[in-house]
């Protein structure tokens, strides 16, 4: 059976050995090779970057960077030897100076001091175990001597400053400087610095992170070291000490604004190394664009949220009690608020008193806050005192706070309405920016690839390009005015469409019925060519044509498609009529530099991608122009001052799903907004009012210095005729004028014809 011993006796045994040096013939013979040092491999994580380096993602249990002694900065390296082993240079593995130091702390009750020096520490880290056991002891000692015989110092130094454990996952100096800080190990303050030098101590209990308190009080004491021993001056250890380090809080060492798209990479790259994937140190390239990306994030979060303003506060997110005694109810909120963590700005908190005027509250990082006068504004009706019992505000309710740039604090809540946002180059299918939600942590369903959706009327395009291929063109005439289709018609009841505006307006284009999305004008036209010719022509578009119905109500979009599947679907509008598979992963490298993967994205035109005939996509996209100018989407070109834009709204059956399809250029982006679980947006909610402003929001920046491109290029076989574009072999015969019978006897005894 194995006896541990205090640690002070450990220390009194080695320094009893100094009077019987180890010398390095006495090493037992028996002791572990050094493969593991010699040829040095540590487990490295999967990283995500975007296409110009900027990491998005990092997967695996040891966050981990490798960097050369020689790259690692002076004051690190000083920073480290003042507090782990000051005499590492001098000694020969075991430094019985600091043993004996340690001995005299341990028996005259003064601070407690390690003995193990840097080279022993190596040895336990890479073969033994912690156990206070002489045994143990003795192998960490010869194998100290080991060490030292076969590497040099700066060899052993650099193992130890790679692999050493710093909390939160992070092992070595240059990721605990990414994780805790966002910045290269070479950018640290001295200050920074000294606070990563004190970790080895105790990674788990005295990080940033977890013990802000405890981890300055660490760094205090490295700095003493480094200005007692010369590393720093007198101003440089007062300007250290006055230094506010502020670590960055769990899963903000990197950007996190594209978190869905990164998961997407793990799921891919997982798929065919298994396990290696968190290991072998694969690095991924993506085709995000890191300033779309953050426009893309930014416009989703921001519309989500004023959608939620205009729908009214619920109230709070849970109820606890809270006890009398401080010291218990501080242990209970912080309980609580670590079940509640914080969505980027949107921070929680546990009320302490509230009143309808005033309401303190405390956060996470044991702050409390008071909330007052606007800030109470959006929780007004919970604080009254009338407020149903179940969305009243009190004591031990936990609430969402913000705080604006002046240090202000308002009352918010977590969104419960679903989002995403997807944006391609059009003409390579390479993703620019996704965002399959508001909040990774709070839902990893992806809505931008995952959520199969009802497209309401941003599924109107795809039936007119069906109809330009049978002979209508956007001047042809349809009758806007109630319809009433026989169950003979509809193969069970009979079906009345309706505008959703209800709102008639007679003989008009089909031109100015896509603009306005006239619903009944769309189930006119697809009554003209059939609901089986239009459900035969959607597989163009990279549509799944099993999750669309063939009846009537497939012109107003009962089907189901993803935002992912939109984006590719209205790129062949935007390129001239090829199809494009979309990609995210560019390229995959290991961690030496070989190439695992690279992307071969289809060539832009190439002719065995076209799914639609050129005249088509021109005459189409010159329809989809008019919506963003004349129709349901000119709030786009009115706000972004630019008339290259085209897209479509769409909103669905009971406004269960807001959509906007659009394009410009090479970017092509599209917008959704609705519940998980189906259900009304509101009454007031269309496509133009949830999602056309987030796709403005984001084509801001998507689209900022790129000169507009105000017309598609004319291509050969189609012409103006009657007003309005049409294809050449319709011209002689003057196309199809009019889709309604009935419309065409009365515009003739009109004299229109």
């Amino acid at each position: 059976m194995k006896h541990p011993i205090p640690g002070f006796l450990l220390r009194l045994l080695l320094l009893w050995g100094a009077a019987v040096p180890f010398a390095p013939a006495a090493t037992p013979l028996d002791l572990p090779d050094l493969n593991a040092l010699m040829d040095y491999r540590p487990k490295m994580p999967l990283r995500v970057y975007t296409s110009d380096n900027v990491l998005i993602g990092e997967f695996g249990q040891e966050r981990r960077d490798f960097v050369a002694i020689k790259d690692i900065p002076q004051i690190q390296k000083q920073a480290l030897l003042a507090i782990e082993d000051s005499r590492f240079y001098q000694h020969g593995g075991v430094d019985f100076k600091g043993v004996a130091r340690a001995v005299i702390a341990d028996l005259s009750g003064g601070l407690k001091q390690g003995a193990s020096t840097i080279t022993m520490q190596v040895a336990r880290d890479f073969y033994l175990t912690r156990e206070k056991l002489f045994s143990r002891k003795l192998t960490e000692v010869m194998l100290a001597y080991k060490i030292e015989r076969a590497l040099s110092k700066d060899q052993i130094l650099e193992l130890y400053m790679n692999q050493i454990y710093l909390g939160q996952r992070a092992y070595g100096f240059s990721s605990a400087a990414r994780i805790y800080f966002g910045k290269p190990l070479k950018d640290l303050s001295i200050a920074q610095a000294a606070m990563l030098a004190g970790l080895p101590q105790a990674p788990s209990r005295i990080n940033p992170v977890v013990n802000p308190k405890g981890a300055k009080q660490r760094q205090h004491l490295v700095l003493k070291r480094m200005r007692d021993l010369g590393y720093i001056t007198e101003a440089q250890f007062k300007s250290a000490l006055q230094e506010n380090v502020h670590a960055l809080g769990e899963g903000q060492a990197f950007n996190n604004h594209a978190q869905y798209a990164a998961e997407m990479v793990r799921q891919t790259v997982y798929a065919q190394f298994k396990e290696e994937t968190y290991t072998r140190g694969i690095n991924v390239i993506t085709t995000l664009v890191q300033a779309d990306q953050d426009a893309a994030y930014d416009a989703v979060r921001r519309n989500v949220l004023a959608y939620d303003q205009r729908h009214g506060y619920r109230g709070a997110e849970a109820q606890v009690a809270l006890p009398r005694n401080a010291a218990e109810r501080e242990k209970v909120i912080e309980a609580t608020l670590q079940k509640h963590p914080a969505s980027d700005k949107l921070l929680a908190a546990v009320a302490l008193t509230v009143t309808p005027k005033s309401l303190h509250a405390m956060l996470a990082n044991g702050n409390e806050i008071e909330i007052s006068g606007d800030g109470l504004r959006r929780a007004a009706p919970a604080l009254a005192p009338q407020a149903p019992a179940a969305s009243k505000l009190k004591p031990g309710s936990v609430i969402r706070v913000v705080q604006d740039s002046r240090g202000r604090w308002a009352i918010t809540q977590l969104p419960n309405v679903g989002a995403a946002l997807v944006a391609l180059n059009n003409q390579t299918g390479a993703y620019r920016a996704l965002v399959g939600g508001f909040d990774f942590s709070a839902s990893q369903l992806n809505h931008a690839t995952q959520a199969w959706r009802q497209p309401g009327s941003s599924i109107k395009p795809f039936v007119y390009s069906a109809a330009l291929e049978k002979g209508f063109s956007p001047g042809t005439l349809v009758n806007d005015a109630p319809l009433t289709l026989s169950g003979a018609e509809t193969g069970g009841q009979p079906w009345q469409p309706q505008n959703d505006d209800d709102v008639y307006d007679g003989a008009i284009t089909l031109r100015t019925a896509l603009a306005q999305s006239k619903n009944v004008a769309a189930v006119r036209l697809l009554r003209a060519i059939t609901p089986q010719y239009a459900h035969d022509f959607l597989p163009r578009f990279g549509f799944d044509a099993a999750k669309h119905p063939v009846n009537y109500t497939l012109a107003l979009g009962t089907g189901a498609v993803t935002p992912l599947q939109m984006a590719g679907a209205y790129s062949v509008f935007a390129n001239g009529g090829f199809q494009i598979t979309p990609y995210l992963i560019q390229k995959v490298v290991d961690t030496r530099g070989n190439v695992l993967f690279e992307a071969k994205p289809v060539v832009p035109g190439q002719e065995s991608a076209r799914v639609l005939d050129a005249r088509n996509a021109f005459v189409m996209d010159s329809m989809l122009r008019e919506v963003t100018t004349s129709g349901t989407g000119a709030a786009a070109s009115n706000k972004l001052g630019r008339h290259d834009l085209a897209g479509k709204t769409g909103t669905s059956s009971e406004a269960f799903d807001g959509w906007f399809a659009g394009y410009s250029g090479t970017t092509t982006a599209v917008a959704w907004m609705g519940y998980d679980e189906p259900q009304s947006l509101g009454g007031r909610e269309f496509g133009a009012t949830l999602a056309l402003p987030m796709w403005i929001d984001y084509m801001r920046t998507g689209l900022a210095g790129k000169k507009p491109t105000n017309t598609m290029a004319q291509p050969a076989g189609v012409s103006q005729s009657q007003g309005d574009w049409m294809l050449d072999e319709f011209v002689s015969t003057g196309g199809i004028r009019t889709l309604d019978l009935d419309l065409l006897q009365r515009l003739k005894e009109w004299g229109s014809f």
